[in-house]
C-alpha cells in the first residue's frame, strides 16, 4: 500500500490472485464458478484491532508486534454478472480456500528485536469477497 496510516502507522503487503472460470450460460454473464490461487508478501503490525479473533487468526496481537513473512494458498468461488450495457458488467463474487503462511515476529511495528523466526499458521475461511465493475472489449 502506498499510503501511512494514523500516527506513522502503516499496512504494507502485495498480493497476486490469478482465477480460471467456467461461466454456466454466456460467456461474461450469469452463473459462474471459479478456482482461484493466492500468493504475496506483508509486513504488518502496530496496529490497534481491539479483541478481534477472525476464524482461529488473533488479530489483537497486532497492537504491540510486527509481523513479517508470506503466503500462498487456493480457494474455490461462486459468483453472478449482470449485464449494464454492450461493454459493462457488474460482478459479485464470494470464495473460501486455505492459505498457508510463514512469518516472523518483532516486539514493535518499526525498531523492535525478532521474537521468533520462521512461524507458520494455516487459515481455512474466506478468500475472497468482491464487486467488480467489468468492462469487456
Amino acid at each position: 500500500n502506498a499510503w501511512t496510516l494514523d500516527h506513522g502507522k502503516k499496512w504494507k503487503h502485495w498480493m497476486v490472485q490469478p482465477e480460471a472460470r467456467y461461466w454456466f450460460c454466456d460467456a461474461m454473464a450469469g452463473h459462474f464458478v471459479a478456482a482461484h490461487a493466492l500468493g504475496g508478501q506483508y509486513n504488518v503490525g502496530h496496529i490497534d484491532m481491539g479483541s478481534l479473533n477472525f476464524l482461529g487468526t488473533n488479530l489483537k496481537n497486532l497492537k504491540d508486534h510486527r509481523y513479517q513473512g508470506w503466503y500462498g494458498g487456493l480457494g474455490v468461488a461462486y459468483g453472478y454478472s449482470w449485464i449494464l450495457s454492450r461493454h459493462f458488467n457488474i460482478e459479485a463474487e464470494l470464495g473460501v480456500g486455505w492459505i498457508y503462511t510463514k512469518f516472523d515476529t518483532f516486539e514493535c511495528a518499526g525498531c523492535g528485536r525478532r521474537v521468533n523466526t520462521g512461524r507458520s499458521h494455516n487459515y481455512v475461511g474466506p478468500t475472497k469477497a468482491a464487486i467488480n465493475l467489468v468492462y469487456v472489449f
